[in-house]
């Protein structure tokens, strides 16, 4: 009887040590870098669209790395976006993120779909006005991104108000367009897409975040910790 319960109990611990150690790998898989952290965790409140874990971005399909809705960022880049969050919140007014950190085995693939000249599926909607063999030389697609360094972020405002029909502001062109309507200092907008990005312009550059001559919605941590390095890890 003693050797049945010793060959029952033996399987049952082989067991719960599999499942153990199935358990700690997904934790250690989901585990972010030092000075990373998840932004909904640092700025509750603000509202996440990342477009590359969707097929809604320029390409049409999920992004490869982005394996989880997550959103990323350094610390310090959290921080300073939570200060331009408290800013605008009494006005009824909150951030939305775009994107954030993206690991390089998504700008890889952003590079290998700009070689592709075939795949030309959301061109009317990302970019109607330029030629596919030109997003290289006009500086669309590049073999690195800052958004790797973990201290960019792509951004718009948005009304917190539960009234309001389309709660992003007008701001003269959709994220993600290619083309001069999406440079920040573009004359051929409206007066009020004019005063909307310069209200996140002046917040965003007022807590160390520099924005991009070519795209209004991209701004960089101007002191981020991580200047010359492109990080790989998923976002899970």
């Amino acid at each position: 009887m003693k050797l049945h319960i010793i060959k029952r109990v033996v399987p049952l611990i082989l067991l719960i040590n599999l499942l153990t150690s199935i358990c700690l790998a997904d934790q250690k898989t989901e585990k972010l870098p030092e000075s990373f952290v998840y932004v909904d965790e640092i700025i509750p409140e603000i509202e996440i669209e990342l477009r590359y874990y969707t097929s809604h971005n320029f390409v049409g399909e999920r992004i490869d790395g982005y394996l989880k809705a997550k959103c990323i960022l350094t610390e310090e880049a959290a921080n300073a976006l939570k200060k331009v969050q408290q800013e605008l919140k009494p006005f009824g007014l909150g951030l939305k993120i775009f994107d954030a950190y993206r690991p390089q085995q998504a700008v890889d693939h952003f590079v290998r779909w700009a070689e592709n000249l075939v795949d030309t599926r959301m061109k009317e909607e990302f970019y109607p006005n330029v030629k596919k063999e030109n997003l290289f030389e006009d500086d669309y697609i590049d073999a690195r991104s800052s958004h790797s360094r973990g201290s960019t972020v792509d951004v718009t405002i948005v009304s917190l108000r539960s009234d309001t029909p389309d709660k992003e502001l007008d701001m003269g062109s959709s994220f993600d367009f290619f083309g001069q309507e999406s440079w920040p200092h573009h004359p051929d907008i409206s007066t009020s897409q004019r005063v909307h990005r310069m209200l996140l312009q002046i917040l965003m550059k007022k807590h160390g975040l520099e924005p991009y001559p070519k795209e209004w919605w991209h701004f960089t941590l101007q002191n981020e910790p991580f200047p010359e390095t492109y990080f790989n890890f998923p976002i899970q």
